[in-house]
């Protein structure tokens, strides 16, 4: 399943040096506005460590985890909605992601440049949110005037897209995300050709310093008192640290990650919180030739989440063999875990759960 999530923010934030940690890929992360012109993208693996496990416990010899991609994003600037900058390229690269990261700078240091002349977390949200919200509603305001004839026609789907849009435009008008307003799947659905920017999911990346350059007065406590009035997804991380452990083989990484203070990985944290974002869940196949985690939307039925292995899984699909990974782990093995009656046969109409062990019958 091929989902994205836009890492976007101001120019000199830290977008490709963090960008550079999740991937392990060269992308420019000078120290000067616009060195990311072109979008870079990213495949990046999906921390499990219940997938080791299934290999170790199945003998496996090839194992895949599942993946996020990743796009890196020219900056930002104010003005983008109406083309500054790089505005029209950022705001197009941004309508084709499912997902954004925001990278908001945290730190104070005189010698990283902040395009705005001081740092300031919050300010840079509304900067970058304002341009998102305005571009939405030139497109909302645009789609409204241009199908005043399908509504007068009587035609339905027009009228129900058109009350949406009404809903849509006062909350931006207001400076709110679409995103923000309580749409039922219905109403979702009768916008979703226009993809808006700000009905995306968001997910706010504090870079930080390890070196405690970080700000923590009254700025960091009204970016704090943001997150919790719009009931926002963050998380921290050292872009810089990370950056630097992106080579080190994984036996020296808690060495130098002690000598960083660096205990936890930012990364692993922010790849799993991204995975969430896009309401994604995993479950795994395993044997002796691959054990595999598969990522399928959260809710999917079990022929669904099949269509993820191969198409024709949907319409071949007759039911399924499920056992839950820790069950299987109790067990042991397959053979075990059939003989306590942990193992079950589910039908079409089965919603998969995230670590559920499937062996599809087709």
């Amino acid at each position: 399943m091929a989902l994205a999530i836009g890492i976007v923010g101001l120019p000199n934030v830290g977008k490709s040096t963090l960008f550079n940690a999740l991937t392990k890929k060269s992308v420019p992360a000078e120290n000067f506005p616009f060195c990311t012109i072109d979008p870079s993208v990213g495949v990046v693996a999906v921390p499990d460590e219940r997938l080791g496990v299934l290999s170790r416990l199945s003998d496996t010899a090839k194992t895949i985890p599942a993946a996020v991609e990743f796009v890196d994003i020219a900056g930002l600037v104010k003005g983008a909605s109406t083309g500054e900058g790089l505005g029209n390229k950022f705001l197009s690269n941004i309508r084709e992601v499912d997902a954004i990261a925001e990278v908001i700078r945290v730190f104070d240091d005189p010698d990283v440049v902040h395009v705005n002349g001081a740092v300031d977390p919050l300010d840079d949200i509304e900067v970058i949110n304002l341009e998102l919200i305005l571009a939405d509603l030139q497109t909302v305001t645009k789609r409204l005037s241009n199908m005043e004839k399908e509504v007068r026609g009587g035609d339905k789907d027009a009228i129900i897209e058109q009350e949406v849009l009404k809903k849509v435009e006062q909350a931006l008008t207001a400076g709110k995300l679409a995103n923000s307003l309580d749409l039922d799947e219905k109403e979702v659905l009768a916008i979703k050709q226009l993809n808006l920017l700000t009905m995306k999911p968001f997910l706010y990346v504090l870079n930080k310093k390890s070196d405690g350059k970080n700000i923590e007065d009254d700025r960091y406590q009204r970016l704090m008192d943001f997150f919790e009035s719009t009931n926002s997804k963050w998380v921290e991380v050292d872009a810089s640290v990370e950056n630097e452990l992106k080579d080190v083989s994984d036996d020296d990484k808690d060495e130098f990650r002690r000598e960083f203070g660096v205990l936890e990985s930012g990364i692993n944290n922010l790849i799993r919180k991204g995975y969430e974002l896009l309401n994604l869940i995993t479950y795994f196949t395993t044997g002796k030739e691959e054990t595999r985690a598969w990522t399928i939307l959260r809710d999917s039925t079990a022929p669904v989440a099949g269509m993820a292995i191969h198409t024709d899984f949907k319409d071949k699909f007759i039911r399924a063999e499920i056992i839950s990974y820790d069950k299987l782990v109790e067990a042991g093995t397959m053979a075990t875990a059939r003989e306590k009656g942990w193992a079950r046969t589910e039908g079409k109409e089965y919603i998969v759960q995230d670590g559920d062990v499937i062996e599809f019958r087709i």
